[in-house]
């Protein structure tokens, strides 16, 4: 066993490079705030709605792929701000990047992926044309 294992000063030297790769001790704050969870990984790619997403293989399987959303979204990011082609990668349904996967199907028909709205205030609410089976009772009126 070495020195360093044996004082833990290398948990010591991994506390502070999470500190400097995530931005000082403030944006670490920041950060644990929105997503609960400091890592340290390399940067992979942005998509077009300023999302980025990290790799790192020190972490196990399934934990060593994430995204940090937008700062735009603040505390309003849900997984239906993912595209559907890093949604792929970041599912390990593919190993290419989407900027990389020559084989990536784009046709013309294919609309720009949106988010989900539903639970929103901008949600779709269709209108109804069939008439109610039941009546809201309204109570006589005095004369």
């Amino acid at each position: 066993m070495s020195l360093r294992k044996l004082l833990a000063t290398d948990k010591l030297s991994n506390l502070f490079k999470v500190i400097t790769e995530n931005g000082g001790i403030v944006n670490c704050a920041v950060k644990m705030f929105r997503q609960d969870d400091l890592k340290t990984g390399t940067l992979v790619g942005v998509d077009k709605y300023g999302n980025r997403y990290f790799e790192n293989n020190y972490y196990f399987y399934g934990r060593n792929r994430w995204v940090e959303y937008a700062d735009h979204y603040w505390m309003d990011y849900d997984g239906s701000q993912v595209p559907a082609e890093w949604f792929g990668w970041l599912h390990y349904k593919t190993d290419l990047l989407p900027h990389k996967d020559p084989n990536r199907p784009k046709y013309p028909w294919m609309s720009d992926h949106e988010e989900n709205m539903s639970g929103t205030p901008q949600q779709y609410v269709p209108y109804s044309t069939t008439p109610p089976k039941i009546e809201a009772w309204v109570p006589p009126k005095a004369k």
